[in-house]
């Protein structure tokens, strides 16, 4: 199985790599349009600004690319924010595969943003990524931006309720980090990797 990770630049992309090593599956961190179509499953991380990531895959010549992909595709954190039309992050376009705007998160003083920590999920409808979870699992988020939970398929809350897991055809996204998520990570990378 070929998977390509491709290279936008985010901190976390050895991580996703290794945890996919962790998993028996190899991996190819690129910027090569051929490479990512040819590829069997596609996972588009990311960490930091919604402008930064675009401009970072308009330079690379992807934005089309990843909009033209018909294999299955998995966003991590930033990843997920960059599928929907745009982010309030920058005022910026983003890939438009999910309709919504992705927003800045609204906290009351007492929690604090960005929000880093441990979360559950609250499956709001059934998907191939939820196989073999109950609710009852962790998950590791960072994040100072979150998408609307009209594509939802999982949501989680920090202040309000935000989407944690997306999907619209062919494309998922898990706001969380599934690489930084221990079993219940580990999980949902293999289920994507068996979808």
């Amino acid at each position: 199985m070929t998977i390509a990770v491709i290279n936008s630049g985010g901190a976390n992309l050895g991580s996703v790599q290794h945890a996919l090593h962790r998993l028996g599956v190899e991996s190819v961190l690129t910027k090569d349009a051929e490479v990512i179509r040819s590829a069997e499953k596609v996972i588009l991380p990311g960490v930091g600004a919604a402008a930064w990531a675009m401009n970072a895959l308009r330079e690379a010549g992807l934005v089309d690319v990843i909009r033209g992909l018909s294999q299955p595709v998995l966003g991590i954190c930033l990843g997920l924010q960059l599928m929907f039309e745009s982010s309030e992050e920058g005022a910026v376009d983003c890939l438009g595969l999910i309709p919504g705007r992705v927003r800045k998160l609204q906290v009351g003083d007492d929690l604090r943003l960005p929000h880093m920590g441990w979360n559950q999920l609250e499956w709001i409808a059934d998907d191939p990524l939820a196989a073999g979870l109950d609710g009852s699992e962790w998950f590791y988020f960072v994040h100072g931006y979150a998408a609307p939970v009209d594509h939802a398929v999982a949501v989680s809350e920090h202040g309000q309720r935000f989407a944690a897991v997306v999907r619209h055809e062919n494309f998922a996204a898990c706001q969380f980090h599934p690489e930084k998520s221990a079993g219940a990570g580990a999980r949902v990378l293999q289920n994507f990797l068996g979808c």
